[in-house]
């Protein structure tokens, strides 16, 4: 059956084209898209109904957790859906301020998403070399304002972009080959001068990347070098084990990232596809594997999912006995289930 074709091409319209050289594989491709999304929101909502029920969760590490969760379920839903209409239904027009939207968006999301890391690795420092004033240093309260400041400094960082571009003019072919409004695939169709834009990009690009980078690597370097004072082999291990989940979450993170910058500036004989493909991998993987990896690696955390998921399956089976056992008690039947005496007292009371 044909798709549906549902493109306009208006001069306030740009024509997303999805994944060029792949169009035949649309349907196939969309199949991991929805997969990703899926266990990508599924995770991460479970960990923020875990740890909102569980006040002995309600702690630094775990709202970080939470902020880190948020920006996993915002980043694929600022793409997916779109992505999705392209390969499904033929979806193509998005407007020239939808577009932009969803750049500002993206590019917010991406530098929360940093910021979060590096609240962590600070809060992962302080654990371990300075483990006798973490509770002052680092209350929910802290975090709360760390995490506004990020926000802060990403809107900040990124509202110039879309403000810049909305001030040029583009060209009349407003195709863009790929299944998002990329900046630099937006920057490509301005027709005039655009070395301020590319400029402060560059800079944004160093200076996010290698501030929170570098603290990061300033942050664990400490933590090595506390750890080998340890004389304690048991020590040590017990130390690490507790960085092990975020060092996972960053690589995850920067290096498809890094792989991404790297295809797009000095892979000039690699087919557009791919750079199209990894783009999207870097928007998708991620915040599909934080939640399995904390939730893989923290002990904590998985016995009170385990003990979420267990009770809510227990409450459902006893809940469709009881229901059983109420239909026989109200048919006259022999209550089959073991539970009489319970539901009797209910069907009493009710």
């Amino acid at each position: 059956m044909a798709p549906f074709n549902f493109t306009h091409s208006d001069a306030s319209t740009f024509i997303l084209m999805g994944i060029p050289g792949l169009e035949a594989a649309h349907i196939w491709i969309s199949i991991p898209f929805f997969t990703f999304y899926i266990i990508s929101l599924l995770g991460n909502v479970t960990l923020l109904s875990v740890v909102g029920k569980e006040q002995t969760l309600q702690k630094p590490m775990y709202l970080l957790l939470c902020m880190l969760a948020l920006t996993d379920i915002a980043t694929p839903t600022f793409v997916v859906p779109k992505a999705l209409g392209i390969f499904w239904f033929n979806l193509k027009g998005i407007t020239v301020a939808g577009c932009l939207t969803q750049m500002f968006f993206l590019h917010t999301i991406s530098v929360m998403h940093s910021s979060t890391l590096v609240t962590m690795a600070f809060d992962r420092y302080v654990a371990i070399c300075n483990p006798l004033r973490y509770a002052t240093i680092l209350t929910n309260a802290q975090i709360a304002k760390l995490g506004l400041v990020g926000f802060i400094r990403a809107v900040l960082f990124i509202l110039p972009l879309p403000l810049l571009l909305s001030q040029q003019t583009f060209c009349a072919n407003r195709i863009i080959p790929h299944t998002q409004c990329e900046h630099i695939a937006l920057e490509k169709m301005v027709c005039g001068d655009i070395r301020v834009n590319r400029i402060y990009g560059y800079v944004l690009m160093f200076v996010i990347n290698g501030f929170d980078l570098t603290f990061i690597a300033l942050s664990y370097g400490l933590i090595i070098r506390a750890v080998l004072r340890i004389s304690s082999h048991k020590a040590h291990q017990k130390a690490l084990n507790t960085c092990t989940a975020h060092i996972c979450v960053m690589l995850t993170y920067y290096t498809p990232t890094f792989f991404s910058i790297l295809t797009h500036y000095f892979g000039q004989g690699i087919a557009p596809y791919v750079h199209i493909i990894l783009a999207d991998l870097y928007l998708l993987i991620p915040p599909m594997l934080n939640p399995i990896i904390y939730g893989v690696k923290t002990k904590e955390l998985r016995d009170k999912v385990v003990k979420y998921t267990c009770r809510s399956s227990a409450d459902t089976k006893f809940t469709q006995s009881s229901a059983d056992t109420r239909d026989d008690i109200s048919s006259g039947l022999q209550c089959p289930s073991g539970n009489c005496q319970i539901v009797r007292e209910y069907v009493n009371q009710h």
